[in-house]
């Protein structure tokens, strides 16, 4: 009963291999020399934040500080000028870095400074390959992207929301190894990294139901996803396929899978179950997708108002493998469901038009023998599901246009920033273009949280802004299954969607505000409007301290909350992210419990605090 994809190569032009040149023309030692010095700059940047290196100033010069850097029992010393901004934050010059060994000048290598501090940043011998083949994955990346994105912010200030998501270069910023992609080769790279836009199809699979979990949002089924998915035509060639094979289609549910992923682990894990017919191959799919930042996110570019298709994708990528969770996929649905009414039902919400993309439906298909073997959780658990996420194309009206928010902190190869080509296209000052920018973004994060005790993970590569001529109108927020949470221990849940619940101590809860937003965005949004538009940071968080007053006025009930969980205290726990993947680049965090292993060091003081709050 088994099935093989048969002139499967044939159907993706891009699974062809490169040329032995073709796989490396990015490596020229220009593009390199360029690189290594913004992963210098990003290294002593993130490694100092969270306090692992001191770097020592040496003189001052206007707003630029001359440092001294020592490697502890090496005699190498490095030097470096840099502005202090909010945060603990160093906007180093690339330029300005020097490397001395014994005294003698050395050209600077990122590779070397990890290794010449591996013993404070605690990189173990049992653990420093992998991070390493991490930040050279990183670096090799970071070459591609000079080389082949060569879209202007001018342009991408007008650009289609597609365009600007593959000429992205910034996100996660605060991670030192935030796009590795271990697992894929060189031809892997070139045709499924989101920085390639090469558009592929998708694999689809027909999984038996005593192996399979199909759940959906009230008001979708399992049959109106594939109308909407698949054309009539190729219904009719799974039916022949599944007809051929004798095999009873009423029995499995159809899903796609990342190309990828099918010829480089679900062809061999899964093959007794190919075999015996429970997993079935039934081709491909003649819609094109171009994967998101998130790698295994993918968007239908050939029916820009389908469904995107998030699918279970087993590489190694800033501190996860990228699976997807079978059992997780049986709640998503729900989970997308509660909230979404939440957010609909919510009149402050909804004034700031602040809307979500809903998971509608998933899929999770489970390995008997890795299921019966492993009881503790693990990748090989999470190597087949698939979920179904709405477009936000439907959601756009006349004359707006939609750009991920990581674009803030995108600067082009020739280093212009986006962030300053979308406010000039606004024709706003860049304080009341910020205004706009906090009051549809900020302003409803925090509602979320005083009022309905909710987090997001609202970083950059989450969060989609709706814009007008440049200027913010409004957010949409994704990514919910996995990574919305309720952080009071009282909230009444429905039992099916308690999983949401984390245990968060008081003293923690505030650090889904400061830690996400502040710490891992704001903090690299500042640097952009100070090195970009001389944009004043007093000013900058003088506006997001505005904002919070203005939305505390707004609900003074909340006052109590307001002091218990003060916005504007005067430090911030240091959440260390780097720390974190560094200590298990595999499994940074659990996140069922988030917080269990968090690793803290010292104190932010908070930039919000010279800014009397409301309720002060």
């Amino acid at each position: 009963m088994g099935i093989v994809c048969a002139k499967l190569n044939d159907m993706y032009p891009n699974t062809e291999t490169l040329t032995p040149q073709q796989a490396t023309a990015h490596l020229t030692p220009e593009l390199w020399q360029i690189v290594t010095r913004d992963y210098l700059c990003k290294m002593i940047c993130e490694f100092s934040h969270e306090m692992l290196l001191k770097p020592i100033t040496i003189s001052a010069h206007h707003a630029h500080n001359r440092y001294r850097l020592e490697v502890a029992g090496q005699n190498i010393v490095y030097y470096f000028e840099a502005r202090l901004l909010a945060l603990d934050h160093l906007l180093i010059d690339p330029s300005s870095i020097r490397k001395e060994t014994n005294g003698i000048a050395t050209e600077p290598d990122a590779i070397s400074f990890l290794i010449e501090h591996k013993a404070v940043l605690g990189l173990e011998e049992g653990d420093i390959g992998t991070y390493i083949e991490e930040v050279i994955s990183c670096m090799q990346g970071s070459a591609y992207k000079y080389q082949n994105n060569q879209v202007t912010s001018e342009t991408l200030a007008t650009a289609d929301y597609q365009e600007v998501e593959h000429a992205m270069t910034a996100g996660h910023p605060c991670f030192i190894a935030n796009s590795a992609r271990i697992g894929f080769d060189a031809s892997d790279y070139q045709n499924y990294a989101p920085e390639a836009a090469e558009p592929f199809g998708v694999v689809w699979l027909a999984g038996h139901k005593s192996r399979t979990a199909f759940t959906t949002m009230p008001g979708f089924s399992y049959e109106q996803v594939i109308r909407q998915e698949l054309d009539q035509a190729l219904q009719e060639q799974f039916d022949t396929v599944m007809e051929s094979k004798g095999l009873d289609k009423t029995q499995y549910y159809w899903f796609p899978v990342h190309p990828w992923q099918w010829y480089h682990k679900l062809t061999h894990i899964f093959a007794a179950d190919i075999a015996t017919g429970l997993l079935v191959c039934l081709g491909a799919s003649t819609d094109r997708y171009l994967p998101q930042q998130s790698v295994r996110t993918l968007f239908n570019v050939s029916h820009t108002g389908r469904y995107y298709v998030k699918s279970a994708l087993s590489i190694l990528n800033m501190g996860f493998m990228r699976g997807l969770s079978p059992y997780f996929m049986r709640t998503t649905p729900g989970i997308n469901q509660w909230v979404y009414a939440l957010v609909q039902q919510d009149a402050y919400l909804q004034e700031k038009q602040f809307t979500m993309l809903r998971e509608c439906a998933t899929i999770g298909y489970t390995h008997r023998a890795f299921e019966t073997a492993l009881q503790q959780d693990s990748p090989y658990k999470k190597m087949l599901a698939t979920l179904w996420r709405e477009s936000p194309i439907p959601l756009l009206q006349p004359g707006q246009q939609l750009v991920t928010m990581a674009a803030l902190l995108h600067v082009d190869a020739s280093g212009n920033a986006l962030l300053k080509a979308l406010i000039t296209r606004s024709g706003l000052d860049t304080g009341t273009w910020l205004q706009h920018y906090f009051d549809c973004y900020l302003s409803p994060l925090i509602h979320c949280y005083y009022y309905h005790d909710m987090r997001f993970m609202p970083h950059g590569e989450n969060l989609i802004l709706v814009l007008e001529q440049g200027k913010p109108v409004k957010a949409i927020m994704k990514d919910i299954g996995e990574e919305v949470a309720i952080v009071s221990p009282d909230k009444p849940l429905p039992e099916d969607i308690e999983r949401i619940r984390i245990q968060a101590p008081e003293e923690f809860r505030l650090l889904s505000i400061f830690t996400q937003i502040f710490d891992c965005f704001f903090r690299f949004l500042n640097e952009v409007l100070v090195a970009h538009l001389d944009y004043p940071e007093e000013q900058f968080w003088g506006l997001a301290a505005d904002c919070i007053r203005a939305y505390q006025a707004r609900y003074p009930e909340l006052e109590e909350k307001f002091r218990k969980f003060d916005l504007f205290t005067a430090e911030i726990p240091k959440t260390c992210l780097n720390r974190l993947q560094i200590r298990n680049s595999k499994k940074m965090i659990d996140m069922a419990a988030p917080f269990r292993n968090q690793h803290f060091a010292g104190v932010l003081k908070n930039p919000l605090s010279t800014n009397k709050a409301a309720f002060a």
